[in-house]
């Protein structure tokens, strides 16, 4: 890894949704160590700033399961009001991270239970119901996605909303898209806390129907700077 550039080790700032944006961090560029987003309501979610290999790009973060239940659950709520504009009979939550939303959807839209897919094989599975994630930025070669042959009642022939705690390269929802449209299942759409940059939309556009991808928020790509990091306007999603 390159020596850190305006990013740090934390598990601060990002516990918490402010009113206003802390008075360390900035509300345009150059950003230095946090991003702020702003929630549906207005407030303030500063995510980490993280340093990408290559050492001149950056990329704002939030890991679900380090996150606080509060922020967690103010970004469920968010999630649930865009998930009801698909009219989805169940949630199919995504690994690994977006299963820390797809329970908490699942339960604010009135549903009994959601769907997992994991990325391991109970010995039960059937390699028919996997689907590879083929991305260039996988370093786990071989990575399928997969789904337990007991869930295959409840999707069938439903109606389905895809939830995940981020969309990034789109490898994994091109996955899940692929795996469920094989059982018969319709995907409505994809939910998600954050469109981290718009580099995924190449991805989903290949399919031959396209799901809508709703989110929370978005952020774009970051480059380096003498002064710190700056957005790269072209790569910024739009919201929602």
């Amino acid at each position: 890894m390159p020596e850190a550039f305006f990013t740090e080790p934390t598990t601060g700032y990002w516990q918490d949704i402010t009113a206003e944006i802390p008075s360390r961090f900035s509300d345009e560029p150059p950003y230095r160590y946090g991003y702020p987003v702003r929630m549906p309501d207005g407030r303030v979610l500063v995510l980490p700033l993280r340093q990408l290999p290559s050492g001149d790009r950056a990329v704002a973060s939030l890991i679900a399961n380090q996150a606080a239940h509060d922020v967690i659950a103010v970004l469920a709520d968010a999630m649930t009001q865009q998930a009801r504009v698909f009219d989805a009979g169940i949630v199919v939550g995504l690994p690994t991270l977006g299963l820390a939303f797809a329970s908490l959807v699942a339960e604010r839209l009135g549903h009994p239970r959601f769907v997992p897919l994991g990325y391991s094989r109970k010995f039960w599975y059937d390699d028919a119901l996997s689907e590879a994630v083929r991305s260039i930025t996988s370093p786990d070669v071989g990575k399928r996605l997969r789904l337990d042959p007991n869930m295959l009642p409840l999707l069938e022939r439903r109606r389905v909303v895809l939830v995940d705690d981020a969309i990034s390269s789109g490898a994994t929802a091109v996955a899940a898209i692929s795996l469920l449209q094989r059982i018969g299942a319709q995907v409505a759409g994809i939910v998600v806390a954050m469109k981290q940059t718009n580099r995924w939309e190449a991805e989903i556009a290949k399919l031959s129907a396209p799901p809508m991808v709703r989110a929370v928020y978005g952020c774009p790509l970051f480059r380096r700077g003498d002064d710190g990091w700056w957005p790269l306007a072209e790569t910024q999603p739009g919201i929602p």
